[in-house]
């Protein structure tokens, strides 16, 4: 057993709640830029004075609607302003918010409901409002529902204009750090979502340690920091950074477009010097500027540039690990030159201010950690649970070790147990799941937290993240496989999209390949050859050819029994909406081993190559 412990920079709160900070900076400096609010297409300034004045009306207006303390109330709706608004006037007056997903179906959003006990419902749009009241007879309790796009901020503001201030604060001051703040499902991966309590201690906790323990990102000592949020609200890990950001006084943004397209112009009009999103927006932001490269003829030296960046950053890691001089003068000067040409170029297209990613959801490539710090933005990969109240570990942005998950955050201790499952303890570790003490009971084991995940620690503490204990493959032969691993060797080709694994209890391994559509487009162009639909995709030889390829690269090094024997393309792609993916872009395994059975069965009744 290996463990490792780290410990915190700040003390365990002793009272208060997560609201108080709203109050306590606008009474420092009430004229200070807290959030960057997009209206109309146009990002606004909102001071820290005036955002409190906004949670103060809609927490009265809470109050003259009925909410009372420990009331759940869900929230439905993308990322923006409004949530993060809801949320503190929430706390103020001791209530509880549910996160809900903006693409939830309507049994999704019933059984979220009925499951928390949901006594009122915000939700963004008529959409959201219509998939409500459709189950909304089967929801006795819930009394009360409002729509952000129908002003539900100034109706509550009306409907409080009575509610004297010194009820509010009333109602704040009762709220203690084991109160519970928020209910968090979680993404439910590999069955049903579990309902976690998080309490006020759990996200301060948190929040502070993540602050001090990683100053250069949110309190850089050059220019004023800003955050853009590019994470679903609704998960844990974009839960954490809005509460931090609140709370290190970081100037915060909300990103609420779904596409690539979306998030490169709210970088480039926010300005950020931190966003927080998952390594598939990564990936593509690189993806996007390897193909402008190549469309401008610059193949040659764009690959050389990323050559250059993985080195560069390599040597500054080695050095700072004591296992290099770092990078020499030729290296230097190269990075000098390509920084010019292509890095400086790359960081203009994400706004010019970008120093920091925090990435989380799933692993991140080394050589694309290692590409980005060696560009000039780094990419602080974590790693937690909605039950850690997300980070447990983290790179510490000063000394990352790419290729792994970081470090524990102050005031988190971990653990390999013999099995190799990695378990967790610290403040920030939940309070158990709502109403479910068998199933609190059967992760919890004095104090540690049993993750389920599979892991191993250096001799500094890094963690490196193998796999979960519920996805590991046993073939007909007996052999036990962690596909993650694989799926990530295949997914760094280019033209895969995503990749999934299976074998369990079968001859061999075996996998599903979806493709990357605009690398496609670009592939064939570069070859002269027409646009090709997707069915006709999957049959293409030349196409099939550089899969295998990408298959067989992932198979270095590894037995046979350990390597996959055969692939097939899918014609459709694994998406959230088709409830294959998790919002932060996990692929639901069980869920696609269903929706594609027949594809899988075929694996098998053919012969393997």
């Amino acid at each position: 057993m290996r463990e490792f412990t780290v410990p915190p920079l700040t003390p365990a709160p002793a009272a208060g709640g997560l609201a108080d900070i709203v109050f306590e900076h606008a009474a420092e400096a009430p004229d200070r830029i807290a959030f960057g609010r997009k209206a109309a297409g146009r990002w606004q300034d909102v001071t820290a004075g005036a955002f409190r004045d906004e949670v103060m009306a809609v927490a009265r207006g809470l109050l003259a609607q009925g909410v009372a303390a420990g009331d759940r109330v869900a929230l439905m709706s993308r990322t923006r302003y409004e949530w993060t608004l809801f949320d503190f006037a929430l706390w103020c007056v001791g209530a509880q918010s549910v996160p809900l997903y903006p693409a939830s179906s309507a049994e999704q959003v019933y059984w979220t409901l009925h499951d928390a006990g949901a006594t009122a419902c915000v939700v963004e749009h008529e959409d959201h409002a219509m998939t409500v009241g459709s189950v909304i007879d089967r929801l006795p309790r819930l009394v009360r529902l409002w729509q952000l796009d129908a002003d539900a901020a100034g109706e509550l503001g009306a409907a409080g204009a009575a509610v004297p201030d010194e009820e509010v604060h009333r109602r704040r001051s009762a709220v203690t750090p084991s109160s519970p703040a928020t209910v968090i499902y979680t993404p439910g991966t590999t069955g049903r979502p579990k309902p976690c309590v998080l309490t006020h201690a759990n996200l301060m906790a948190q929040t502070d340690n993540v602050v001090h323990g990683f100053g250069p990102v949110f309190r850089p000592t050059d220019e004023d920091p800003s955050l853009l949020l590019a994470l679903p609200l609704a998960h844990v890990l974009g839960r954490m950074v809005q509460v931090t950001a609140v709370r290190a006084g970081v100037r915060l943004g909300h990103r609420t477009g779904a596409s690539q397209e979306a998030l490169l112009a709210d970088l480039r009009a926010f300005r950020p010097t931190v966003v927080c999103t998952v390594p598939h927006l990564l990936e593509r932001v690189f993806s996007t500027s390897r193909r402008a490269a190549e469309r401008a003829g610059k193949e040659r030296p764009f690959e050389k540039a990323v050559d250059v960046a993985v080195r560069y950053a390599g040597a500054l890691e080695d050095r700072a690990f004591g296992t290099g001089p770092g990078p020499g003068t030729a290296l230097r000067v190269q990075r000098q030159v390509f920084d010019k040409l292509v890095y400086s170029k790359i960081r203009e297209s994400l706004g010019g201010r970008l120093r920091f990613a925090l990435s989380g959801g799933s692993s991140l490539d080394r050589r694309l950690g290692l590409f980005f710090a060696g560009a000039g933005i780094t990419v602080v990969e974590g790693y937690g649970l909605t039950e850690t109240t997300a980070a447990a570990t983290a790179n510490p942005p000063e000394r990352p070790r790419f290729g792994t998950v970081g470090r524990p955050v102050p005031g988190t201790g971990v653990r390999i147990a013999p099995d190799g499952e990695v378990w967790i303890s610290g403040p920030q570790v939940f309070a158990g799941y709502l109403d479910d003490a068998r199933a609190t009971a059967a992760v919890l084991h004095d104090g540690w937290l049993a993750t389920g995940d599979l892991g191993a620690l250096d001799e500094e503490g890094y963690l490196t993240v193998t796999g979960r204990r519920s996805e590991v493959l046993v073939t007909a032969d007996g052999a036990s496989v962690q596909p993650a691993a694989l799926e990530d060797r295949v997914r760094t080709h280019p033209l895969v999209d995503r990749c999934l694994v299976v074998g369990n209890g079968r001859p061999y391994l075996a996998a599903l390949v979806t493709l990357d559509r605009p690398e496609v487009a670009h592939w064939l162009a570069v070859r002269g050859r027409p646009p090709l639909p997707p069915a006709a995709l999957v049959r293409d030889r030349e196409l099939e050819a550089e899969i295998r390829e990408a298959v067989m690269a992932a198979n270095a090094g590894l037995s046979p029994a350990e390597s996959i024997r055969t692939f097939r393309i899918l014609a459709g792609r694994f998406t959230e909406g088709q409830g294959l993916l998790t919002p932060t872009l996990k692929l639901k395994r069980r869920a696609v081993e269903k929706a594609y059975a027949t594809e899988v069965d075929a694996l098998y009744e053919e012969a393997a190559p």
